[in-house]
C-alpha cells in the first residue's frame, strides 16, 4: 500500500463528512508525489474549493522523495519533519505543506538545505514553510502561493508571476529573473542584496509600506507557528528592528498596474489571522 492510500484509508472522516483528522506516518525517498492521490480524492467531491482549512493534517517523519506535496488541495496539511526531493510543492493547489529540520539534527537550519530545486514549480496557491535553505529556482513560475523559507539557490522567484515569497536569509546570484508579478521580502540585514538580484523586470526598495511591513509579519508568524522555526522567532523577538532590514521586490508591470489603480492593491490579501500547527481531529 502506497503512503496516499494509507492516508487515505485512515481519513475517510476528513474526505467524505468533512471532518478534521489527523494521521502520522513514516516517510522515505522512495515516496513519491506524497499528497497528490490524496488531493485527486479531495478535488473529486468537492473541486477547486476543497476542504475546509486544516481538515486533514498530515505529519510526516523521514526524508520525502520528489514531488513532495504535489498538487496539493484546499484544506490539506502536510508537515514534515526531516527534508524533501526537489519539485516540493509543484502545482500546489490551495493546501499548506511545512517542513521543520529534526530538532535534534545537530545542524543550523538557516545554512543547511533541507528541500530540493525548482520547490512550488508552477503553484497557483496554498502556503508553503521551509525551516531550512531551499535549492536552486525556488517558486519559478509561482502564480499565486504564499511562501516562507530561510534561503534560496540561484535564480529564486524565477518567472514568478504571483504570490508572495518571503526569505529570511542568503540567496544566490540572479533573483528574480523573469519575475513578472508577484511580491519578494528578503531580509538583507547587510544590505548586500541588490548584487544578487536581476533587475531587468523588477524594481528593488527598502521603503517598505504598512500593508507591506503586515503581510511580512503574518507570514512570519505563521512560519513560527508551523515549523517552530529558531530564525523565525529571533525575528519576532525585535521585530521593529527586522522589519527595517528587509528589501521588497516587485515587477516594474506589477508595480504600475498597482499605481494606476491605488484604491485597490494588486497584492494578493493574506490569512486574518495567525495559523496554529495541528488541529483537534482523531490520530492514526
Amino acid at each position: 500500500m502506497s503512503l496516499d492510500e494509507s492516508v487515505l484509508a485512515a481519513a475517510d472522516a476528513a474526505v467524505e463528512d468533512r471532518e478534521a483528522v489527523s494521521v502520522s506516518r513514516d516517510v522515505s525517498t522512495s515516496d513519491r508525489t506524497v499528497g497528490a492521490r490524496i488531493s485527486h480524492a479531495v478535488s473529486s467531491e468537492y473541486g477547486v474549493e476543497g476542504l475546509p482549512e486544516d481538515t486533514l493534517n498530515v505529519d510526516l517523519r523521514g526524508n520525502a522523495g520528489q514531488a513532495f506535496g504535489a498538487f496539493l488541495a484546499s484544506g490539506v496539511t502536510i508537515s514534515l519533519t526531516g527534508a524533501a526531493n526537489d519539485y516540493v510543492g509543484k502545482g500546489l493547489s490551495g493546501g499548506t505543506l511545512a517542513v521543520q529540520t529534526p530538532p535534534d539534527a545537530g545542524f543550523d537550519p538557516a545554512e543547511n538545505t533541507v528541500v530540493g530545486n525548482v520547490a512550488l514549480y508552477g503553484a497557483t496557491d496554498g502556503e508553503c514553510y521551509v525551516n531550512g535553505v531551499a535549492g536552486e529556482r525556488f517558486a519559478v513560475r509561482n502564480s499565486g502561493a504564499n511562501a516562507v523559507v530561510e534561503g534560496v539557490g540561484d535564480h529564486g522567484c524565477e518567472y514568478m508571476t504571483g504570490g508572495i515569497v518571503v526569505v529570511l536569509g542568503d540567496v544566490g546570484r540572479n533573483f528574480a529573473a523573469g519575475m513578472s508579478g508577484g511580491v519578494a521580502y528578503v531580509h538583507d540585514p547587510d544590505g548586500t542584496f541588490e548584487s544578487q538580484c536581476n533587475t531587468g523586470m523588477v524594481a528593488v526598495s527598502r521603503d517598505l509600506s504598512e500593508r507591506d511591513e503586515d503581510a511580512v509579519r503574518r507570514l512570519v508568524e505563521n512560519h513560527a507557528a508551523r515549523t517552530d522555526s529558531d530564525r523565525a522567532h529571533e525575528l519576532l523577538a525585535d521585530w521593529d528592528a527586522a522589519i527595517s532590514e528587509f528589501a521588497v521586490v516587485m515587477p516594474d508591470a506589477y508595480r504600475a498596474a498597482i499605481d494606476e489603480r491605488p484604491e485597490a492593491d494588486a497584492r494578493r490579501s493574506l490569512p486574518s489571522r495567525v495559523r496554529t500547527t495541528g488541529v483537534a481531529g482523531s490520530a492514526d
